[in-house]
């Protein structure tokens, strides 16, 4: 990539930006993304949001002032070209605003919906300062992918030649692919070890369609095969195959990340009740094994009345798939206010417009069963917010005597998850941290194994997924210097 002022300062740019100006540019809307019908979606796994038409999209571009600080890449954990991208797309060039998106992200259609770009880049935009809507960069990128997938003119990010020296990834999750496609740039023999039989980890098993297509994924992971990356699949590192045996196969590097898959529970009365289950078995099951289907092996018991315990993005996805299988009252409980919630913006208001009830201030402190050993009941406590925790929400303390009692069928806990245990349990040598996770130089995301980094959920316990990519990155670019340094 060149250097952001030479870039800037090229006639083009410089052009687009004497057509109109500052002043003009920050007085335009924003223009809001299209979504399908409350209603209609709420029984179906359609993509809820519609994207950009061209014309909305260049229109949203000329926003953008093409700022010579430009504050909004400070808030990409990918370092994404913004500016670039989004004048490319003010003067039509779509298919290279794609390319401009691969040159550092390589997810960057799944990055335009699931980011929460309104805490990253576009948190950053100069416009916020001005006390205005942030251009709609995550809008912005999305579109750019899809047109270059829909146009069929799709590109490949250059790579280097082979320099035949064998890297192992563990997992195909957001870290996982991001790394291995960085690594495939500079030249590495990339092979991507995935447990499950699908290639994606969090992406294919914990996001659900309505919000991030199946289809979309696969694009983005074909484009890594046109990179040289292989992916193995079904093949679990630790059990099927160990480190030990990666390097007798001659593999000189590997990465970690596999993620944050263990479910945690709130060790309540009544929490082993039949119809009390994690998100992430409901997710997982509904998502990747086609539960929702009668037809299904192993059908999901689909609720009439769901209670989702959480406030994240997950619980978004599990209480409006709950509603989109047919729950007559989907809620979410929640034991701090609406305001503490950590789920994006957009989930908590596409789940409201979807019919879902938010029973905040409220926590489960017992679930009651009937004969059978099925959850009937739940008894909630009311909370009050006290003082800020150590994360900076406010506690939530319980106010003596006040409880609730309501009838739920299904119950999907969503407080969390805990580190892949898998790894760190059968690798000697690593540094654990005491929630389970890998402790690695924050720096270069290399572990106490110099060959073996790490990265994600396995690292963070649990974060978003451009997070989990930004780690990917980090730790291509630092174990390619550690190999460099290696063969000095």
């Amino acid at each position: 990539m060149q250097n952001l002022a030479e870039e800037r300062a090229q006639a083009w740019r410089e052009e687009l930006r004497n057509k109109m100006k500052a002043k003009e540019r920050t007085s335009l809307q924003r223009v809001h993304m299209p979504e399908l019908d409350a209603e209609y979606r709420s029984h179906n796994n359609e993509e809820v949001n519609l994207g950009l038409t061209p014309e909305m999209a260049m229109l949203e571009a000329q926003r953008c002032i093409d700022c010579a600080n430009p504050t909004c890449m400070q808030g990409c954990p990918v370092s994404i070209y913004i500016p670039k991208f989004v004048k490319q797309i003010e003067v039509g060039d779509f298919l290279g605003a794609a390319k401009t998106l691969k040159e550092t992200s390589a997810l960057p259609a799944v990055c335009g919906r699931v980011c929460p770009q309104e805490k990253q880049c576009e948190a950053q935009c100069i416009h916020v300062k001005m006390k205005k809507e942030p251009v709609a960069i995550g809008h912005l990128e999305r579109f750019a992918a899809d047109y270059e997938r829909e146009s069929g003119n799709i590109s490949v990010p250059e790579v280097a030649a082979s320099n035949g020296i064998k890297i192992a990834v563990v997992g195909s999750g957001p870290a996982g692919l991001s790394f291995a496609g960085d690594m495939a740039k500079l030249g590495y023999d990339v092979t991507v070890f995935e447990a499950l039989h699908e290639i994606g980890g969090v992406l294919k098993y914990g996001i659900p369609e309505f919000r991030l297509p199946n289809v979309i994924v696969d694009v983005e992971i074909d484009n890594l095969r046109a990179m040289g990356v292989k992916f193995i699949t079904n093949c679990i590192v630790g059990k099927t195959i160990t480190l030990e045996d990666l390097k007798e196969e001659g593999f000189e590097g590997m990465f970690v990340g596999s993620g944050a898959g263990l479910p945690r529970f709130m060790s309540i009365k009544g929490e082993n009740f039949v119809g009390v289950m994690s998100s992430n078995e409901y997710l997982t099951r509904v998502n990747l094994m086609d539960a929702a289907s009668s037809e299904s092996d192993t059908p999901v018991f689909k609720g009439k009345h769901v209670a989702v315990i959480g406030g994240g993005n997950t619980a978004m996805d599990s209480v409006r798939t709950a509603r989109r299988l047919g729950a007559d009252r989907a809620m979410i409980v929640y034991r701090r206010s609406e305001e503490e919630m950590p789920a994006r913006l957009e989930e908590i208001k596409h789940a409201k417009e979807e019919g879902i009830e938010f029973m905040t201030l409220r926590n489960p402190i017992e679930f009651i069963g009937n004969e059978h050993g099925r959850v009937t009941h739940m008894v909630l406590q009311e909370m009050e917010l006290g003082q800020p925790d150590a994360s900076g929400r406010r506690s939530p303390v319980e106010i003596p005597g006040r409880t609730e009692t309501i009838e739920v069928d299904e119950v999907i806990v969503s407080v969390g998850v805990s580190p892949n245990p898998l790894i760190p349990q059968t690798v000697g040598g690593l540094q654990i941290s005491k929630w389970g996770t890998i402790m690695v130089n924050q720096d270069t995301m290399q572990t106490d194994i110099p060959m073996l980094f790490a990265g994600g959920d396995i690292v963070r316990g649990g974060a978003t997924v451009i997070l989990a990519m930004g780690d990917g990155r980090k730790a291509a670019a630092s174990m390619h210097d550690w190999i460099q340094s290696q063969q000095k």
